[in-house]
């Protein structure tokens, strides 16, 4: 178990079985794992650069490395339609499908094991990446066809030394930079798909 704790302006992070929010703050409940129940900062980071997303009502969401399935959750409790989450690791993927049911998010969210490149084909209004750098680097042709175009990619987990070849690489592939966060260790790049 561990403490409630907050994020952002809107969101409550809870262990399962606490006791309802009180105040305006949507709750996520997440069991805790080894794939991030939303202590690190790239998480917090992306949840705060969600919040803030007007896009994000109605629209298609792709959760690319999505460990708990947290980000996606988030997204959908802020108005999103559909998410499709997809992860490497099969554990992570039950991770994410339990964290869903215990946030009662049954529908609009599909699940995904294995690598960009095998999933299924789709455009997505956001495309959401917490994932490391080089990985970043290696998908980015591949990662930059998923958004529709005007499109944003939310892209986080890259160590501050990757930070500027992610941004350029990007911008170089027809994104234009919206918002660079610096965190203490790691950053966050928010873009828009020309």
């Amino acid at each position: 178990m561990y403490a409630p704790f907050e994020i952002g302006t809107r969101f409550r992070i809870t262990p399962p079985g606490a006791s309802a929010s009180t105040d305006d703050r949507i709750d996520l409940t997440m069991a805790r794992g080894a794939f991030g129940s939303g202590e690190h900062e790239t998480t917090a980071s992306c949840i705060e650069a969600l919040e803030k997303l007007p896009q994000l009502a109605g629209a298609r969401i792709l959760d690319l490395g999505s460990g708990t399935g947290i980000l996606a959750i988030a997204a959908l409790k802020l108005g999103a339609a559909a998410a499709l989450c997809i992860d490497i690791s099969p554990e992570a993927v039950a991770a994410a499908r339990n964290n869903c049911a215990l946030n009662g998010i049954t529908e609009g969210i599909e699940h995904f094991t294995g690598v960009l490149a095998d999933a299924p084909a789709g455009v997505y209004d956001l495309v959401l990446a917490n994932i490391y750098g080089d990985l970043l680097l290696d998908l980015a042709e591949e990662l930059v066809t998923r958004p529709r175009s005007g499109g944003l990619l939310l892209l986080s987990g890259m160590l501050w030394e990757y930070n500027f070849e992610v941004r350029q690489t990007y911008q170089r592939l027809g994104c234009t930079v919206l918002e660079n966060r610096m965190l203490e260790e790691f950053s966050t790049v928010l873009l828009a798909k020309g």
